[in-house]
């Protein structure tokens, strides 16, 4: 009865995730960011420049990873968290 009855310690409990974007935040692709990423290698090195001029709007969040869309005629595009900023 007594384990029942104690209150649990913070340190017990797992960290909670802060979320660097919420669906519906406008972004942009931090250039530099992404320049130096492992992404970058393994993509096409000429970007459209609309990427990072903005706003992009975050549709869906996934681990790391946001789906943006673009104010464009051009198909949403999944960008790590790491890489895209407030717009």
């Amino acid at each position: 009865m007594s384990e029942l009855t104690r209150k649990v310690d913070d340190s017990q409990l797992p960290a909670k995730i802060q979320k660097k974007f919420r669906k519906g935040d406008l972004v942009k692709v931090d250039r530099e960011t992404y320049s130096n990423s492992l992404e970058s290698k393994a993509s096409d090195t000429n970007l459209p420049e609309y990427i990072f001029q903005g706003p992009g709007e975050v549709l869906l969040i996934k681990g790391d990873y946001c789906q943006v869309r673009w104010r464009r005629p051009v198909p949403d595009v999944w960008i790590k968290t790491d890489h895209i900023v407030s717009y």
